[in-house]
């Protein structure tokens, strides 16, 4: 339970270290975002496809797994249809902390419970090394996710200590759900391979409709594409020597 809140805690407080640059740097360049979410990309793929579908496969079988998998992808598209995106660099016209900036917050938490219950799932599960892979995952597409709301909410004129509070408060509610879930799946022990396969599945969404489409929005698609790779490589050798 410790190393799982532990894990859970580093994971969901990753958004915050990604904000905190923005408190000295003002403008981070395009080539290296993109490059950044490509990495953050292929990380994601990997613990999807390398960690959690085959523990999924493993503790509940081929009927839990599409389910769940499906059920991921269905929830995190209704959550994009339906929740107000960041989007800085096409809305240069949002200059004060009003109605939308609100919504973008909400947007945010509501955003992070499915994330959160991917980790606290992915530690219920009987593959000890899966948890530190999943919290690994989520907390670096955390890091860009914390960049980005602070480049919105300082934007529209609210000073950089709101700006920490708030992004703070949203890596706080992936824990709350990371919690949620851990004790969920500790109790129901059928609906960890569900889980595992809800995780999979909202990553591989976050990572085909979000990450690649953004990486590759700049011209920089060539040093992206060998960033994803190097991601995958690098959760590949955490799998190893974690599993």
């Amino acid at each position: 339970m410790e190393a799982a809140l532990l894990g859970s805690f580093i994971s969901a407080m990753a958004t915050v270290l990604g904000a905190v640059p923005l408190l000295f740097v003002k403008q981070l360049s395009e080539r290296w975002k993109d490059i950044l979410i490509a990495f953050t990309a292929g990380i994601m793929v990997s613990a999807s496809t390398f960690g959690l579908m085959p523990q999924a496969l493993k503790e509940s079988g081929l009927v839990a797994l599409t389910i769940g998998l499906l059920l991921g992808v269905i929830t995190l598209d209704i959550i994009e249809k339906n929740i107000p995106h960041i989007d800085v660099e096409n809305n240069r016209a949002i200059s004060s902390f009003d109605t939308k900036s609100l919504l973008v917050i909400i947007a945010l938490f509501i955003h992070n419970i499915p994330e959160g219950l991917s980790t606290g799932f992915s530690y219920a599960s009987q593959d000890q090394g899966l948890g530190v892979m999943v919290a690994i995952a989520i907390g670096a597409q955390n890091m860009p996710e914390g960049l980005v709301l602070a480049v919105f909410l300082i934007s529209s004129g609210v000073s950089k200590g709101k700006t920490l509070l708030l992004v703070t408060l949203t890596g706080l509610m992936e824990l709350l759900s990371s919690y949620v879930g851990l004790i969920a799946a500790s109790s129901i022990q059928w609906l960890i391979g569900y889980g595992l396969a809800f995780a999979s599945g909202a990553m591989l969404f976050i990572v085909y409709k979000e990450l690649i489409p953004e990486s590759h929005s700049h011209g920089f698609e060539r040093p992206a594409t060998y960033s994803f790779i190097f991601g995958l490589l690098v959760m590949v050798y955490i799998g190893h020597f974690f599993g």
